[in-house]
């Protein structure tokens, strides 16, 4: 394989740069601007469910379809279990397992009890190395288990 002939440090940098995608990714969706999440994918990205008709090709509908977000969304993913795989000098794959907790209609301060899980899953990622600089080319979600967002209401705020 192409990427074994890689030098120890060049593979643990591409590995790093790949993770920290997978990392900013989620910030960018729980912490950040949602829209932002377009910038870490190449220009032509995809992300689509497995199962379902969500696929978003392209920065301008992938920055479309994460600003869309509710603004009233309190979310925060866990994501675990994370295996780079570099397939070359400038491409790589990844699995990770991800877990979401997730409520609509959530207003600023203050915290809510412990929720159940929205999503579990695990997402399969392609990278590619642009101009020097990792992204994604195509992210796939995959779930195991799943439930719709709650809303909150007037009693469920803190």
């Amino acid at each position: 394989m192409v990427a074994e002939a890689l030098d120890p440090t060049d593979r643990l940098i591409a590995e790093r740069s790949c993770e920290r995608l997978i990392t900013e990714f989620v910030h960018k969706l729980d912490l950040g601007d949602p829209g932002e999440v377009a910038e870490l994918f190449t220009e032509d990205g995809v992300w689509e469910w497995a199962a379902g008709d969500r696929r978003f090709q392209g920065r301008e509908a992938l920055r479309a379809y994460f600003g869309a977000r509710p603004a009233d969304r309190l979310s925060r993913r866990m994501c675990t279990n994370i295996l780079v795989t570099l397939t070359s000098a400038s491409t790589a794959t990844a699995i990770t397992y991800f877990t979401t907790y997730r409520v609509d209609g959530h207003t600023a301060g203050g915290y809510l009890p412990p929720q159940v899980p929205t999503q579990v899953g695990h997402y399969e990622d392609t990278f590619r190395k642009v101009d020097g600089r990792w992204l994604l080319s195509r992210r796939s979600l995959f779930l195991a288990f799943a439930g719709p967002t709650e809303r909150l209401g007037p009693a469920d705020k803190p």
